[in-house]
């Protein structure tokens, strides 16, 4: 009880916050971060060093990786910033809040004298190109905005905003549109983009990422640090090992089972309920998974309480609905997807799958492979067998899901959309919305184009309501997740992240994958 009631005063408020339709304000005007920066004078000092749990070869402002969207932040400048550590909105590029034109028309001025870290000035058309970029046909985050009719450039200074319709969020969702030059092109973005943020990025290489202080940036949360590191160490063991030995200061992705070493060695260890979690997909294109009983069967099968117990180390919870229940939108669908073996046992035998072989590819993340025995022992035990293979998630979805003709039953991988933002229909439309995700991942347009059809006219819907409506809305959204069982969360994982309080001061964890930076010093 007392993680969640801790939970609901962050990331939960943020997204009641959204539900409701408040204009467009929303957030604190000054963060945690500003206040601890802006009474440091001195020149930044020292390094801080981040054990990371992920890889990338994309920093682009349009990366989907934890890694680089991790590393972005300090980097890469919206409109507005989230403080991560409690969702709450601020200015980034913005010099303030947006004015409001009409119901469905906002103007947003830049600060003065931004520049981009190789000294020209951020212009409103460097926003007008990156939304272009944020929106393309080919980018996953096109979802996010279904509700902007155009961004346009009114001078050098000022960015109108036309919606179709009324929408609340306005700030929290042009978070995810970062800023960078529009000359740079979309390889040069991956590899090494510019931004206007209080780093710049120095080096980057497959196995260490630097960032150095931007000497042009003149917003509100300066850089504290001479340098930040991120040191990839994706094996569990590897990280651990260097916190003890003291060559990381932060370390990532805790293990549960790592917690007391840490603390024994004096390190500060927080564990905060999050969004993040093991989902499990099926290929909607192939039967028999192009049933929806056969995948209700299949996530009823699995002992989702025991995999929290055991696999995930009581550092999570099982998941009830497509939302945590800590979300404000949250509702237990009508269709109830809780372990009951006999249940799925009946309908796996009515659709004749008892005794076949099925494939399960999952990611080689640790905590994942960590849930592969426990799941194939749940699902064997109904006469089933199952083959499993382990993938990087880069290969996974290149060669196994982003195929013409996918050809894989089962797929359980880590996602966590709430780097994004924690509204309801961030969540849901990002496994669900018009995207990779429905269109090749899970096939769900293809397969069943009317429900899926149904589902996208419910979001439309929910994000032009407010309070009971919109709660009433989302669960209907919920209800239909559930009943369809595409692509499912089996639990909602705590993010447990360390830091040495030896070594760094302001610190302060989050619940979405990665780590904050911004604000932090190094002793």
């Amino acid at each position: 009880m007392r993680m969640r009631k801790h939970f609901a005063t962050g990331a939960a408020m943020a997204a009641a916050a959204t539900m409701v339709l408040t204009a467009c304000g929303g957030g604190s005007s000054t963060s945690p971060s500003t206040s601890s920066s802006s009474s440091d004078s001195g020149a930044p000092k020292g390094t801080i060093t981040v054990g990371s749990a992920y890889e990338t070869t994309d920093y682009g402002p349009i990366t989907t990786s934890a890694l680089g969207i991790g590393a972005d932040w300090q980097v890469l400048e919206g409109l507005y910033r989230f403080d991560m550590s409690d969702y709450s909105v601020t200015p980034a590029l913005a010099a303030g809040d947006p004015v409001k034109v009409s119901d469905t028309k906002y103007e947003i001025t830049l600060r003065d004298g931004a520049k981009f870290s190789d000294g020209t000035d951020v212009k409103a058309a460097d926003v007008v190109s990156s939304y272009e970029r944020t929106t393309d046909e080919k980018s996953i985050y096109r979802q996010f905005f279904t509700f902007v009719d155009s961004v346009e450039a009114k001078d050098d200074k000022t960015v109108t905003i036309t919606l179709k319709h009324p929408f609340a969020a306005l700030k929290e969702r042009f978070v995810n549109v970062r800023v960078v030059p529009s000359s740079m092109s979309a390889d040069e973005l991956k590899s090494k983009p510019i931004g206007s943020g209080p780093y710049k990025f120095d080096n980057i290489s497959a196995t260490e990422v630097t960032a150095v202080p931007n000497e042009h940036y003149n917003g509100k949360i300066p850089a504290k640090a001479a340098t930040l590191k991120w040191s990839v160490l994706k094996d569990d063991s590897a990280r651990l090992a260097a916190a003890l030995g003291n060559s990381i200061d932060i370390m990532e992705a805790v293990p549960a089972d790592a917690a007391d070493k840490l603390k024994a060695a004096s390190w500060s260890v927080d564990s905060k309920p999050g969004y993040g979690n093991p989902f499990m997909m099926f290929n909607t294109q192939k039967a028999p998974f192009d049933k929806p009983e056969v995948r209700r069967a299949f996530l009823k099968a699995i002992d989702k309480q025991k995999l929290v117990s055991s696999a995930l180390r009581g550092q999570a919870v099982e998941a009830k609905s497509f939302l945590p229940e800590a979300n404000p939108a949250y509702k237990k669908p009508a269709t109830d997807l809780s372990y009951d073996k006999d249940a799925a046992k009946k309908a796996l035998d009515a659709a004749g799958v008892s005794g076949k072989e099925i494939n399960l590819v999952t990611t080689d993340h640790p905590w994942v492979l960590a849930l592969v025995p426990q799941i194939k022992s749940d699902l064997e035990a109904l006469g089933l067998k199952v083959n499993h293979q382990q993938m990087a998630s880069s290969a996974l979805y290149s060669t196994v899901t982003d195929v013409d003709k996918p050809d894989y039953d089962i797929v359980i991988a880590p996602g966590d959309p709430s780097v994004f933002g924690v509204d309801p229909g961030i969540i849901i439309s990002w496994w669900n919305g018009d995207n990779v995700w429905t269109k090749k991942r899970d096939g769900w347009q293809v397969s069943d184009p009317e429900s899926f059809k149904k589902l996208q006219t419910i979001m439309d819907e929910a994000v032009q309501l407010e309070g009971s409506a919109a709660k009433e809305k989302w669960g209907e959204a919920q209800d239909l997740l559930a009943e369809q069982s595409v692509i499912y969360p089996l639990a909602f994982r705590n993010m447990i992240t360390a830091s040495n309080p030896k070594k760094v001061d302001g610190f302060k964890p989050i619940s979405a994958t990665s780590v904050q930076l911004l604000g932090v010093s190094a002793k």
